[in-house]
């Protein structure tokens, strides 16, 4: 019997004032790379839920979802190295646009995560060689557009809030 596929299901945030959008810089296996403040769904919360946790763990910002910008799904393939092998990962990504809330200055950002970033969208553009997925751009030009699905489109059924 095969392996049952399963993608990763991740949330990212779009946020955008004053013209500028808000990424991080962080570590990963491919060097230090920048990305929309995003990550893993975590068992019990939603969509939504998670992605306001992200925003807080990785930028020290509260964050308030207004509307889905899309759900986009990708395909990563990280080559082997001498150590391990090639591997492919495939995302399942919610991205959501919102209003960025207060700072809070004594949180400590996200293991990985080395500092915020306040970009032009001509910036995002000219850095796309250093960014996490091609969909960081993705989610900030379709933001531009005025791309936006009410909150609800996104069900999230009362048992999947409950961690076994």
């Amino acid at each position: 019997m095969s392996e049952r596929w399963k993608p990763s299901v991740t949330v990212a945030a779009v946020i955008e004032r004053d013209g500028r959008f808000l990424l991080v810089e962080e570590h990963t296996p491919e060097g230090l790379r920048l990305n929309n403040p995003a990550g893993h769904l975590e068992p019990g919360e939603s969509p939504q839920s998670g992605c306001v946790r992200e925003v807080l763990e990785e930028t020290a910002h509260g964050f308030t979802p207004t509307a889905l910008v899309g759900v986009y799904l990708s395909r990563f393939v990280r080559p082997a190295t001498a150590s391990t092998a090639e591997e492919a990962i495939t995302y399942l990504r919610f991205a959501y646009c919102g209003e960025v809330g207060a700072f809070h200055p004594e949180r400590t950002l996200d293991e990985g995560i080395v500092r915020t970033l306040w970009l032009t969208a001509d910036e995002v553009r000219a850095t796309q060689a250093r960014h996490r997925s091609p969909l960081v751009v993705q989610c900030m030009e379709d933001y531009l557009r005025g791309q936006r699905f009410d909150l609800g489109l996104v069900l999230t059924d009362p048992s999947a809030l409950v961690q076994s």
